[in-house]
């Protein structure tokens, strides 16, 4: 039976009576029901829901878009992704400029269930180690990326990805970045790789914390960077920092919050006049420092320059609605959104 969270006419944000392509709401419950439509494409699959029965068109219909192609992870065949087609109804002069995005490439995240379980977890144990870009996985995303890119131009394309979909859109985004090419990019969810700080209550010992932290973390970078003779990461970090992706984290999720102390710490570091150590430090993990001569890349997966980070401030009952897409279109949301840019 299907769960309701599955069903758009019981879930899906039918207050959308008009289309609005300059209101972020709109875009960010737009993209983020993109993203459920994946979800739902391969719940589908799993429990054979084909034709009338199928319950994702509606997640995509609503908003004017159509399925172009589908994702599917070569292992477990389970669809993972989709590249999604807008279709301009008519009379289109009803639309507000700007223009929606020509495609939308959106990324599911975990689903727990038998068929794709066993994968999606390794694919986050990766993302943990640093491995996540050597997944075919990943590959095949990045490719389809491109191949969207070359067809339409990056301005005419958005990212979306919840949880370990948003992991990977991230990956995209700053490889493409790196290629001069800066997509509108919207992540819900997104795992920081580190303990979660941010449920610290008390504002004094969090502080001493992330200082300490930093600078461990500064110093760590110096010696292993030094020992090794490789030049220094300012530039690759600054070449990413043009690119401003769109970051939804709710502070009662463990999986993504610490995205907001990592942003606001830097700010405090610069305010003291520790920026030379909060530069470093904000382009760098430990684990990553000691842990890359096995494989791994020297820049952490998670790390951001720049970001329009938006914090969910409304109370979230159970870790499941904390961590889940839902959160992003309800008409209640109450919201902080705040542009942090990397100097």
């Amino acid at each position: 039976m299907a769960s309701e969270r599955e069903i758009f006419n019981l879930s899906g944000p039918l207050h959308l009576t008009s289309a609005d392509w300059t209101n972020l709401h709109y875009r960010r419950s737009a993209a983020a029901c993109l993203v459920q439509g994946v979800y739902v494409l391969e719940r589908d699959r799993q429990q054979k829901r084909q034709g009338p029965e199928a319950l994702a068109p509606s997640w995509w219909d609503f908003f004017h878009f159509q399925i172009n192609h589908l994702l599917v992870d070569n292992t477990d065949l389970s669809i993972f992704g989709a590249v999604y087609e807008f279709k301009f109804p008519a009379p289109y002069f009803n639309y507000s400029i700007p223009n929606p995005p020509r495609y939308v490439i959106a990324f599911r995240g975990t689903i727990t269930k038998s068929d794709t379980r066993s994968q999606d977890l390794k694919l986050d144990i990766k993302y943990i180690q640093n491995r996540l870009h050597l997944s075919a996985r990943f590959q095949h995303a990045m490719e389809a990326v491109q191949n969207t890119v070359a067809v339409a131009g990056a301005a005419n394309i958005w990212l979306a990805g919840h949880s370990l979909g948003s992991a990977i859109a991230l990956l995209v985004g700053k490889n493409m970045a790196r290629m001069g090419c800066h997509i509108e990019t919207y992540l819900f969810n997104p795992p920081f790789i580190s303990a979660p700080l941010e449920h610290i209550k008390n504002k004094k010992l969090k502080h001493g914390i992330r200082f300490a932290n930093s600078v461990l973390t500064a110093g760590v970078a110096v010696a292993v960077n030094g020992i090794r003779r490789r030049p220094k990461k300012d530039n690759s970090f600054v070449k990413l920092s043009g690119w401003i992706p769109y970051l939804f984290v709710n502070p009662s999720d463990p999986i993504c919050s610490e995205y907001i102390g990592y942003f606001e710490h830097r700010l405090k570091m610069m305010e003291i006049g520790a920026g030379t150590i909060a530069s470093i430090a904000t382009q760098n993990s430990i684990g990553v420092l000691l842990s890359s001569k096995q494989g791994g890349e020297l820049e952490p997966p998670h790390l951001l320059p720049s970001a329009y980070l938006t914090t969910n401030l409304s109370p979230s009952g159970d870790f499941k609605q904390a961590h889940g897409i839902h959160q992003w279109w309800k008409p209640s949301l109450q919201f902080q959104s705040t542009l942090h840019q990397f100097k």
